[in-house]
């Protein structure tokens, strides 16, 4: 039976890997990266050890450790947004050390410098993120935005750890004795849920503890429950003295069950196995075993698995994490269904969580403006009780004398004191209970005072159920594009058979395994740009600078200038010749390349901004353009003056597509979609939406990456940054195909 190899790292592996990763405490970092959205990687320098490569991945692989320098990826071409904040608070940063949080899969990772201190938290859960904040945990940016009942991690909020749980490596016998008796399912299933160990680490210790795993709780005794206790104490000991044994374990053909071999693995430096291409010459040589399993010490569970020893733990990390990647090249991804149901079931899970969430709200919200309606019903009573207290605090009795007279007061049957339950002296609050609800209040503040915080922090819930009805969504969009793909997946095999056969002469390039990459800037990238479907250059400005810098530098005779008539869009130059050309003014230029033009002029205005589907555009000739005024008239920088008559389109619609080309070169392309789609292996359209554009941007990516069987083509070359580049300023949406 092949068991599925291991994708995640568990709370264990995190609890093990954070020791050896402080001893790289002092380390400078270099430089950050980023790879697609969900990978980064950060560069540092040891003074002991040279070059040290930190991965921390957080996608549908979540893992953390470091790398040889042979072995770290090729950077990819464009920094991301992200990677640039990282690079502007950590350069020259010294690392001070990691911490996990509690026994949760969440590490954070401190680097300390002149000008603050900075957290990155990992968080290796769930859908996986990354965020960066400052020393008081003010979120500056993340990977992914979450807002849900129970936290919320928004750049410009404090971040939220999530609701902290048993730790089972601290916790003491006689709370691990209630946490087994609260339960009402067998030994292995507590262990692994209400102790938080999971399901291997739960059989783990059941089989050292010698106990049967499907024992029912009601039927375990006290010398049961030692043994396991026991077993906790002595894996807590491991990790806290470092004893580890790291083993990455293999199963399939070769795999005789005989147990360890032989690692090379000498210096046991930064996640390096020392000769890795000795072991991967074996691998080859001897075996077709496939990677299944690392853990940080033996495993009584995996006895009859063929496994490899290792120094560190960070070097079989690296070292199962490599052939991991090896190992999911073999099959050929073309043969291979989406697990369609898989993220449905996923996406469904996400919506009813955030259903419950929003429903949270509601209550909450209603809540704080009931307690708030409570204080005016019984305004009397609790300003008497308010007062009482304030004139207690000014007499100088202390807080805990106070508390005692209310206590008697309530016992006599005074009114004022009816409400009272508790005072707290450090936070210099009373709090009381009307009509069953006990309400929190400042002493110093009236009544009046007192409501409106409580109305305030309605409004405040009722806020965050805003964000997260945007955020469902998000999910329901989502889930339908899943749905949609599942269905074209399940209905076009004969039209995709027949699209095989037309075009046998033609490269496949979605389904290749291994895309390659060959990259060739050209001086127009830095500007808007597209090639319309006559091949000819079309060049607009990002601002008012690049209007400026077009008309002075790059407007040559024979040209054609567009621009809407909406105020806000780019000074749009339809290029008859490259620069490097002559220039001529015989050239006609066809129809189809002006109305592609039109609409790229169009679409990067303020029409696509206001949410608008189509606008006019007008359309001179070069030699119609200066940048000299009229008497008596200002220019603004990027403006220009038109003389003579000008060509109108109008009601020019909108319409953007963004795409992936992969020859003559490899690199993200966009613009009207009538152009694209002959340029690009595929593509997707946008229009006008809510979307923000770095999030249209994370949504496209996705998109693209899932297209092709080469993921890692996709994240070296279409970044969302660099896609975001294609997108038009303000909301867009994906179109449904």
């Amino acid at each position: 039976m092949s068991t599925e190899p291991k994708q995640e790292l568990t709370s264990v592996d995190l609890a093990a890997l954070v020791g050896e990763l402080g001893s790289y405490e002092g380390a400078k970092v270099d430089k950050a990266y980023l790879y697609g959205d969900d990978l980064v990687r950060l560069k540092m320098r040891d003074f002991d050890r040279g070059r040290v490569e930190l991965m921390l991945e957080v996608g549908d692989r979540k893992r953390v450790h470091t790398v040889s320098p042979e072995r770290v990826p090729d950077a990819p071409g464009r920094p991301p947004q992200f990677a640039m904040m990282l690079r502007n608070r950590l350069s020259g940063a010294d690392f001070v050390g990691v911490e996990q949080y509690e026994f949760d899969r969440i590490l954070e990772f401190v680097f300390d410098r002149e000008d603050g201190m900075t957290r990155i938290i990992v968080e290796l859960f769930g859908q996986g993120n990354v965020a960066v904040t400052n020393r008081e945990y003010e979120v500056i940016d993340s990977l992914e935005t979450v807002r849900l009942k129970s936290r919320t991690v928004v750049p410009g909020s404090r971040y939220e750890f999530p609701e902290s749980r048993v730790n089972p490596l601290t916790v003491s016998r006689e709370a691990f004795d209630q946490q087994m008796d609260d339960s009402d399912t067998d030994v292995v299933r507590t262990l692994a849920t209400q102790l938080n160990f999971g399901g291997l680490y739960a059989e783990e210790l059941c089989t050292r503890a010698g106990v049967e795993k499907t024992l029912d709780i009601e039927d375990a005794s006290e010398d049961e429950y030692e043994r396991i206790y026991q077993a906790i104490e002595r894996l807590a000991l491991d990790l806290r003295n470092a004893t580890l044994e790291p083993r990455v374990y293999l199963e399939g053909e070769g795999n005789d069950g005989s147990g360890d071999s032989e690692s090379n693995d000498e210096n046991g430096d930064s996640g390096g196995d020392g000769n890795s291409d000795d072991v991967d010459a074996e691998r080859d040589d001897e075996t077709n075993a496939h990677v299944v399993d690392v853990t940080p010490f033996p495993l009584e569970e995996h006895e009859g698995l063929a496994s490899e020893s290792h120094e560190t733990f960070n070097g079989a990390l690296e070292e199962y994490f490599f052939r991991l990647d090896l190992d999911a090249d073999e099959p050929d991804p073309r043969d291979q269904r989406p697990d369609f149901e898989e993220q449905i079931a996923k996406h469904q899970r996400i919506i009813d969580q955030q259903e419950g969430a929003i429903q949270g709200f509601d209550e909450q919200a209603e809540a704080e403006r009931e307690k708030a309606e409570l204080l005016y019903a019984h305004y009397g009573t609790v300003d008497d009780l308010l007062s009482t207290v304030r004139s207690a605090r000014d007499d100088g009795v202390p807080w805990g004398e106070i508390a005692g007279r209310l206590d008697e007061a309530k016992e006599e049957g005074m009114d004022a004191a009816q409400p009272f339950v508790d005072v707290n002296g450090k936070e210099g609050t009373v709090t009381i209970r009307l009509e069953g609800d006990p309400i929190t209040l400042l002493v110093e503040d009236g009544v009046e005072k007192n409501a409106d915080r409580l109305y305030t922090e309605a409004k405040r819930i009722a806020e965050k159920k805003e964000g997260a009805l945007a955020a469902i969504e998000d999910t329901r969009e989502e889930l339908a594009e899943i749905e949609r793909r599942r269905d074209e997946w399940e209905t076009d095999d004969s039209d995709e058979e027949a699209a095989d056969e037309e075009g046998d002469d033609e490269r496949d390039w979605l389904a290749e395994p291994s895309v390659p990459i060959r990259q060739n800037e050209q001086w127009y990238e830095r500007f808007r740009w597209f090639r319309t479907s006559d091949d000819y250059l079309v060049i607009g400005g990002r601002n008012a600078d690049q209007n400026e810098e077009l008309v002075k530098k790059y407007l040559e005779r024979g040209d054609r200038v567009l621009h809407t008539q909406a105020h806000g869009g780019p000074v749009t130059v339809l290029k008859a010749t490259d620069p490097s050309e002559a220039s001529s003014g015989d050239i006609e230029i066809p129809d189809s390349s002006v109305e592609e033009a039109a609409q790229f002029a169009v679409s990067y205005s303020s029409v696509w901004k206001d949410g608008r589907y189509a606008g006019d555009v007008y359309v001179v000739d070069s030699d119609q353009v200066s940048k000299t005024p009229e008497s008596g008239e200002y220019l603004e920088k990027g403006g220009f003056a038109i003389r003579g008559d000008r060509t109108y389109l109008d009601d020019t619609p909108v319409g953007v597509a963004v795409g992936i080309q992969c020859e003559p070169y490899t690199r993200v392309v966009g613009g009207p979609p009538s152009a694209i789609e002959g340029q690009a292996v595929t593509t997707i359209e946008v229009e006008p939406g809510r979307f923000a554009q770095a999030d249209a941007a994370k949504r496209i990516y996705r998109e693209l990456r899932e297209r092709f069987a080469d993921e890692s083509f996709v994240r070296k070359i279409a970044s969302p940054d660099q896609i975001a580049h294609f997108l038009p300023p303000g909301g867009s949406r994906l179109l449904e195909e």
